[in-house]
């Protein structure tokens, strides 16, 4: 048996003993180059993965090798040479474009078809003890649709990740099947848009085209789904949705900050059926967690930062892993603009005043409100279809806002604007994005409703 052979054995081992998405990310571009006195040399693709291996599976993985070759006592873990695959980048000699640094929009390259963001996988949602519950029931839905945990119900708070998760499995499942099921993603938000739009209209036409997205599908997944709660025709349809998937054998999962019995204003006959099927929590991540986060990060980026910036971010932003991604595009932007990373007393500096001032939540709607009260017009007409001059550019405004503060994607912008096309959306942005550079007047406006909105 050569080396290859062996390690492949080893490694087909390993991924039956840990998660899948920490086998993709630390171990899946391993090898063997070879073995000198009784140490196995082990080839890794970054100082990242080196360190996180070493750490967390030698003992598996000396264990492993022993039992296949009893000549084999230890192992030493090297970097794979930059001929077989590229190595992290220091980002003291790294000249990319500013658009590298910026935090990444989530919704970008969104399927229209399915509502799901490629960008969101397995191999990049670090399983831990805080998620793995949670995590496991998500991969045993990719393997048996329908069958094991219907309806999933998941639940934490804002930014523990239960977004990444659950479009995670909506892709993994169009993967798996080779995209011959349907899989739907929507926000609560843009569920109830779709209903009011339908009853609106009064078609029945309308009416059942929407019934028909939403029950046509194999799998159902909805996020943030304690926004239903108090609106009782959007309650109403989707009471008769999930019934409908549900006696289909269709999978169903859904999202919330809150378990079930804890949504106060949620229908007793929906807080009954989310109850019926696999109820999970994710919490705050714990230290070792949101350090494998931030590597993890950074190998997407193929990229470098020294170890102690890395764990004192780690150390100080504790549950917000939106946050935790936040505070490291800041270090890398800080190292981009300088040629050299932050000193740790300055990036505990940046910390600290963070962790006194607190970002404030800011909700679409205040986005409109504070736009159109700027421009002293009413919500109505900036949300409207009037296409005078003193409507348009405010509404303008208001979308590249929503861009720009709350990295919304562009159909749900344009879906905030009276079920406007997302192309309209992405040319409010380009259109404003163009004209600040040109007029300091434009310039100073947005600048003052900025100010209004994280103040007010």
């Amino acid at each position: 048996m050569n080396f290859d052979e062996l390690w492949q054995r080893i490694l087909g081992e390993l991924e039956l003993q840990i998660s899948k998405a920490n086998f993709i990310t630390w171990l899946k571009h391993s090898s063997l180059s070879g073995v000198d006195q009784g140490t196995a040399k082990i080839s890794l693709k970054s100082n990242f993965a080196k360190e996180w291996v070493e750490n967390k599976y030698h003992k598996q993985i000396i264990r492993l090798l022993h039992t296949h070759d009893s000549s084999i006592k230890n192992a030493e873990y090297v970097i794979l040479s930059t001929s077989t695959t590229a190595t992290a980048t220091p980002l003291r000699h790294t000249q990319l474009p500013t658009e590298e640094f910026q935090l990444e929009i989530a919704e970008q390259g969104v399927d229209p078809s399915t509502g799901l963001n490629p960008r969101y996988t397995f191999d990049h949602f670090v399983v831990g003890p805080t998620n793995e519950l949670a995590a496991a029931a998500c991969f045993a839905i990719r393997d048996a649709i329908g069958k094991k945990y219907n309806p999933l119900f998941i639940y934490g708070t804002v930014g523990v990740g239960k977004t990444h998760l659950l479009q995670a499995t909506g892709n993994e499942i169009m993967k798996q099947y080779h995209n011959k099921v349907k899989v739907l993603y929507v926000t609560s938000e843009k569920f109830t848009n779709d209903v009011v739009t339908a009853l609106q209209n009064k078609s029945l036409e309308r009416i059942e085209a929407m019934k028909h997205k939403y029950r046509d599908v194999d799998v159902l997944i909805i996020d943030d789904i304690q926004f239903i709660g108090g609106r009782e025709r959007t309650e109403e349809e989707f009471f008769h949705t999930f019934n409908a998937l549900f006696n289909n054998n269709k999978q169903i999962i859904l999202s919330s900050d809150r378990p079930p019995r804890a949504l106060p204003t949620l229908e007793e006959r929906l807080k009954s059926r989310f109850e019926g099927g696999m109820i999970a929590d994710i919490q705050f991540p714990e230290y070792e967690m949101r350090v494998a986060i931030l590597r993890n990060k950074l190998i997407e980026k193929n990229l470098e930062l020294p170890d102690e910036i890395i764990n004192l971010i780690a150390t100080k932003v504790q549950k917000n892993i939106r946050e935790l991604e936040g505070m490291l595009t800041k270090a890398i932007f800080l190292t981009r603009q300088r040629g050299v990373p932050p000193e740790v007393v300055e990036m505990e500096r940046i910390l600290q005043a963070y962790l006194d001032n607190p970002i404030k939540m800011i909700s679409p709607l205040k986005i409109i409100k504070t736009t159109a009260d700027f421009f002293e017009i009413n919500e109505k007409e900036i949300m409207g279809h009037d296409r005078k001059k003193e409507i348009v550019l405010p509404r303008q405004v208001a979308m590249y806002l929503l861009r720009k503060e709350l990295k919304a994607s562009y159909p749900f912008i344009g879906a905030k604007f009276g079920n406007r096309d997302h192309t309209t959306a992405i040319h409010a942005y380009n259109k404003i994005e163009r004209e600040i550079i040109k007029s300091t007047n434009l310039n100073r406006m947005i600048s003052e409703i900025i100010e209004r909105i994280h103040n007010s």
